[in-house]
């Protein structure tokens, strides 16, 4: 596959601005593009050489990389660099950059913060050397730990972020911070860390061993939060694994929109079979994905569902994308397509099995596909990826849409666990 340089598409894309594929929404909500991005990665992105990279966003035109990892090298791969847990490289040009913080613990959550910092979630308990569990802002010039942010929390870790018109949300396996009960799901002053009392989901899931938000989303316009994970109630309502909640106010008051989808269960063991949840980059609809091990023309086991956001009482999904047994992780939205990234072999497979293999008109799309966001079906974009455990992450940007991963062939070319389809 020929590979291409990001300076010679930068080029590309700055002399056809009218063509230009990006509107750039509020904060973390995955952009708009008007086309599929190219099936072939860029060839200046850093390598990951170990673990597994589990959150990516973007500070200006730097890019933050977290995960459970200690090496990485340049793109030539001839300068390696310890970087425990996080380290950051150039949007443009792909260089590595000095920061280096010293975190003790895995980092699954990333957020933009302001003035060049960033704010960091997972299961870690020191900060380059300071008592700080679960989450902390970080310096980006330096690597510092802002000590005016204090918030840490009792137990668990934190598995997912979202900082957005002076609001901070976070979500995980937890029950306080800074001694206030929150159970996996919170509000922080940004600025502080402070809890936000008026924001309490009251989230709990009786009969399992923990309640754990396993990813949550932000509208556009941050009028809507919908959370996904091992829960069941919000208060005394039932929400079987997902939630949403009117945030408008700065409450958490709950939607009357429920589904009722989830409520099979997939393989035993599973706590909750989703994983992540995003928004379209208009907040009309969102997407979620799962796991589950186990392959169903009826259940949600193994899919992909769009809900639309603003329907009220009883959703049933848009439309479903199932994969035949085959878990996804992660999914980004940019209005073009659904891209969708995890283990599979095939999209359109609701008859395939692990044992028997693909149903009839299922689509090879290993590790990582695209779907219509209109009906869900496969696209032909189908660059590949060495399967491993899965996707973890992906991030929009201007250029491109990065992926992170445990594994090091994306597009069919050597990318170790970061890579990018710049835009077409």
């Amino acid at each position: 596959m020929r590979r291409r340089s990001l300076a010679a598409i930068l080029l590309s894309l700055s002399l056809s601005a009218s063509a230009a594929s990006v509107a750039t929404p509020a904060a973390a909500t995955d952009r708009a593009y008007r086309a599929v991005v190219s099936a072939n990665p860029v060839n200046n992105t850093p390598h990951v050489l170990n673990g597994t990279v589990w959150a990516l966003t973007q500070v200006g035109d730097t890019i933050v990389v977290g995960g459970s990892f200690t090496k990485v090298t340049d793109a030539s791969g001839k300068r390696t660099y310890a970087r425990r847990n996080i380290f950051a490289y150039g949007l443009r040009d792909g260089a590595i950059r000095s920061f280096a913080p010293s975190v003790d613990g895995s980092v699954y959550a990333l957020a933009t913060g302001r003035g060049g910092t960033v704010y960091i979630g997972g299961s870690f308990r020191r900060v380059n050397g300071a008592a700080q569990r679960g989450v902390a802002q970080l310096r980006l010039s330096d690597g510092a730990r802002m000590s005016t942010f204090r918030a840490y929390i009792n137990w668990g870790d934190v598995r997912t972020l979202h900082v957005q018109g002076g609001r901070m949300y976070l979500g995980g396996a937890f029950s306080a911070i800074r001694g206030v009960r929150r159970v996996a799901l919170a509000r922080l002053d940004p600025a502080t860390g402070n809890v936000i009392r008026s924001f309490d989901a009251r989230l709990s899931a009786p009969g399992l061993a923990r309640t754990r938000v396993e990813h949550f989303d932000v509208s556009p316009d941050g009028r809507r939060l919908v959370a996904v994970g091992a829960l069941l109630k919000s208060g005394s309502a039932t929400r079987t694994q997902i939630v949403v909640l009117n945030t408008a106010r700065g409450t958490a008051a709950l939607a009357s929109w429920y589904t009722t989808a989830f409520q099979p269960s997939c393989m035993k063991g599973f706590d909750t079979y989703l994983r992540q949840v995003k928004f379209s980059p208009d907040g009309r609809y969102f997407v979620v994905v799962s796991t589950g091990r186990m392959s169903s023309p009826t259940r949600l086991c193994d899919a992909a569902a769009r809900f639309e956001t603003y329907r009220s009482g009883r959703v049933n999904p848009t439309w479903v994308q199932r994969t035949g047994g085959d878990s996804l992780y992660a999914v980004a939205v940019t209005g073009s397509a659904v891209y969708l990234g995890g283990h599979q072999r095939y999209l359109d497979n609701p008859y395939g099995t692990d044992a028997k293999g693909p149903g009839p008109g299922a689509k090879s799309r290993v590790g990582i596909g695209a779907v219509s966001a209109t009906t869900g079906r496969a696209l032909s974009w189908n660059p590949t990826r060495s399967r491993g455990v899965g996707v973890r992450a992906f991030l929009t940007t201007t250029s491109g849409l990065i992926v992170g991963s445990d594994t090091d062939k994306l597009g069919k070319e050597y990318h170790g666990r970061v890579g990018m389809f710049p835009i077409s």
